[in-house]
């Protein structure tokens, strides 16, 4: 009798293949830096022996808070390859919302960017489980230099070239954990298994059309979603990896020209930055870009396959690893009017060729019909969908009420099978990509002690497509300007959650019960528009 053995699936294996198969090939560019997919791998592993060697054990969390710089790259495979959890912290946050993921994950080690450690250094001595912090001196962006006086350099000074095995014993092991806001206020931790990483890795190189000539430039942040599986996606397929410190239209056309490039990623901002630069041009080449949140508009999408851009719109969350749907091109269209046509790609579309089907579902769990009209909320399931929220049972159980995943959004089931969103069920902004939770922008307003009420809504914007605005009752006798309870929320939380606009009212919209009716401020706001689904 034969028996059959199988492999524990990992992303893990993607490196060893390419160090195998491509070894002197450029695997990361960053400025004049240049590693071929031999040296990517041999850092992964001297990193993993470095860490080991500082105490790090299996399951440990290991946090990174790094731009997109190659760094941040090797850390998605060498902190699993020590058998450690990967935990990246979004750069945009606030001294106080760093200190709470790290304390919450219960993170043994920080890796800091110079340039980002005064948000780390204010709560440095204070942190719960933190026992060593690294810094990652970039000349491009040096910072003080010196940052927690243990360098990147020194960490690598402690490791070693000795193989580990690319492999895990249990492919439902925890490979990293993504902070997501959500509705509350309060960060969840969303888990991912090395067995839902590898198979949405697939899912992005069939979607995006990766190849072994992609070259990848990282206008997406690896801190979200890991970088929607990209990290390992274009390794897995052995292509090149383009870093990028910071997301700058200049920058962006800069390296598109100089190394002729493939494919990136990113939020219709991203797409709107590339659209608008001075530096934009019309390619002599194809270049793929894969967008989600919410779509580009249809005038977007025709200027930018004029310009030689491909799109290609998926949808999903932070608890789908990123792309879950992907809005599969149809030859058909191709006969559409072009506006038509756009409107058409403008869809949330189908489940991935690595997730399930999307569903339409109405309160008690059943299908809504598919006729393109009947509103209801988008489920999930499968293997590209999360493990769970880290160290909370009864959130993780509320998300999957039902036995599928609520994502909290508002769609309909279209007679073809393309589901498309109308609305947000979550009361979430989605700016520039980013989730910022009304409820937080709300506490930050209200701390002031000149006021009474507010309610925060998302408002249309013409860059980030989405952008909080607060509405405000003053308490009796209080003063305050419309930029300084801007100012106020910039000083509580991280400022790209602030408002765009502050408005001060006598009174909000209310029920007879007291409950202020949102709705009745969106109506104000987006009056005109297409489409409430934006950022």
């Amino acid at each position: 009798m034969t028996t059959v053995w199988n492999t524990p699936l990992t992303p893990l294996a993607f490196l060893r293949r390419s160090a195998e198969v491509y070894p002197d090939k450029p695997a990361i560019v960053y400025g004049d830096r240049r590693h071929s997919y031999a040296e990517f791998a041999g850092e992964a592993t001297r990193v993993a022996h470095a860490l080991k060697g500082s105490g790090i054990g299996p399951g440990d969390r290991v946090a990174y808070l790094l731009p997109n710089v190659p760094e941040m790259l090797v850390a998605h495979f060498a902190v699993p390859l020590a058998g450690a959890v990967l935990v990246a912290i979004n750069t945009r946050l606030s001294t106080e919302e760093v200190r709470y993921i790290l304390d919450h994950a219960g993170c043994k080690l920080l890796v800091v960017d110079a340039a980002l450690y005064p948000v780390v250094a204010p709560v440095a001595g204070d942190l719960q489980t933190v026992e060593e912090i690294i810094t990652v001196i970039d000349p491009a962006s040096p910072g003080d230099g010196i940052g927690s006086g243990t360098t990147y350099d020194d960490l690598l000074a402690r490791g070693a070239d000795d193989p580990l095995p690319w492999e895990v014993e249990d492919e439902n092991a925890t490979i990293s954990i993504n902070y997501t806001s959500g509705t509350t206020g309060k960060p969840k931790g969303v888990q991912y298994s090395h067995r839902g990483a590898y198979l949405n890795s697939f899912g992005e190189i069939v979607h995006s059309a990766h190849t072994p000539d992609t070259v990848y430039l990282w206008t997406l942040p690896m801190f979200h979603c890991n970088g929607w599986c990209t990290p390992w996606g274009v390794t897995a397929i052995g292509g090149t990896h383009v870093c990028l410190r910071e997301v700058r239209g200049d920058v962006i056309w800069k390296l598109i020209n100089e190394h002729r490039v493939t494919h990136l990623n990113g939020a219709p901002t991203v797409v709107t930055t590339i659209l608008r630069a001075p530096e934009a041009t019309t390619l002599d080449y194809q270049l793929v870009i894969t967008t989600a949140g919410a779509p580009p508009s249809p005038t977007t999408i025709l200027q930018m396959e004029q310009m030689g851009f491909r799109i290609v719109h998926v949808y999903g969350l932070t608890e789908t690893y990123g792309p879950y749907s992907v809005n599969q091109y149809q030859r058909a269209w191709d006969s559409l009017e072009p506006e038509e046509r756009a409107k058409m790609q403008a869809r949330q579309g189908v489940g991935m060729v690595c997730a399930e089907w999307l569903r339409v579902v109405d309160q008690n769990m059943n299908d809504v019909p598919a006729d393109g009209t009947t509103m209801g909320e988008i489920v999930m399931r499968g293997n590209n969908v999360m493990m769970g929220y880290y160290k909370d049972p009864e959130g993780t159980e509320k998300a999957f009420a039902g036995g599928w995943f609520h994502s909290g959004d508002l769609g309909v089931m279209h007679p073809d099978g393309y589901v498309e969103l109308r609305d947000r069920a979550k009361d979430v902004v989605v700016s520039g990509g980013e989730n910022i939770s009304t409820v937080e922008v709300e506490q930050a307003i209200v701390s002031h002690p000149a006021v009474l009420e507010v309610a925060v809504i998302g408002v249309p914007d013409e860059k980030w497509g989405e952008r909080p605005k607060g509405f405000v009752v003053l308490a009796p006798g209080g003063s305050a300007t419309e930029d300084e309870l801007i100012e106020h929320v910039k000083s509580k939380i991280a400022r790209y959650k602030a408002p765009k606009a502050v408005e001060i009212v006598d009174e909000l919209p209310k029920t007879s019960t007291g409950k202020v009716q949102k709705f009745e401020l969106r109506e104000k706001e987006w009056t005109g528009e297409g489409s409430r689904i934006r950022g």
